[in-house]
């Protein structure tokens, strides 16, 4: 089965807005995250990842352009025990409360909806990577740009073969309003044994003008030992 190029699909999309990536290392080795943010305006654009003694928070590079932190500052990677949540907001926060009281990511997220940002209403999407490489993914909409109702779509996968991963993000593109993702999240390939090899080609697909920032990170299944690369426009 040839695997959709994650590349060319970047690539051709100008504005995906945030994107997560889950899945296996070319060589089968490693569970794969990788989580962006792209933005528009000024405030989106004014981002840089920085590292947590759990994972990774958002931060204003110059504080005197940050006009409004609520729905851009938050922590998109945090570690629970053996297991990491990748999301897009502060329901990094929600799913890792509920993980600590012994409930699950669903239950985390049904207490959620998606962004109140209209006339985008962004969608909300999470990841958890578990240590055996399997992973779960969800994503919290607009019923079909009408505010008054979420949508919730949860999908959960046993693992993945070495160099395939699923993809899913928050927009099929730029617009006004933006519209939202659709459909299950997108199968694509993983070419990459290392966590610098795959930042590299993430960051040289997406849109020059729009991109804000990048982590990705490898953890050995044997091990749990991790290897993270983070790339900030900002700091380049």
């Amino acid at each position: 089965m040839k695997l959709p190029n994650i590349a060319q699909k970047l690539q051709a999309n100008p504005y995906p807005g945030r994107g997560i990536i889950l899945g296996r290392s070319a060589d089968g080795k490693s569970a794969v995250i990788a989580y962006f943010i792209m933005g528009r305006s000024v405030n989106s654009r004014n981002r840089i990842f920085s590292i947590t003694e759990d994972g990774i928070r958002t931060e204003a590079f110059d504080p005197s352009k940050m006009s409004d932190p609520s729905l851009i500052i938050y922590h998109p990677v945090r570690k629970v025990g053996d297991k990491t949540i990748v999301t897009n907001g502060d329901q990094t926060d929600t799913i890792m409360e509920a993980l600590q009281a012994g409930h699950c990511y669903r239950h985390a997220l049904n207490t959620r909806t998606f962004e109140p940002d209209g006339p985008n209403y962004t969608p909300r999407i999470s990841g958890v990577m578990l240590p055996s490489g399997a992973y779960k993914l969800s994503i919290l909409k607009s019923y079909y740009g009408d505010p008054q109702f979420c949508n919730r779509y949860f999908y959960e996968y046993e693992g993945a073969p070495a160099g395939y991963g699923h993809f899913i993000h928050t927009y099929q593109g730029d617009g006004n309003p933006l519209p939202s993702f659709e459909g299950e999240p997108e199968l694509v390939g993983i070419p990459a044994n290392s966590a610098t090899e795959f930042a590299n080609l993430l960051w040289d697909s997406l849109n020059e003008e729009n991109k804000v920032s990048l982590f990705v990170r490898y953890i050995d299944l044997e091990s749990q030992n991790t290897d993270d690369v983070i790339i900030n426009k900002h700091e380049q």
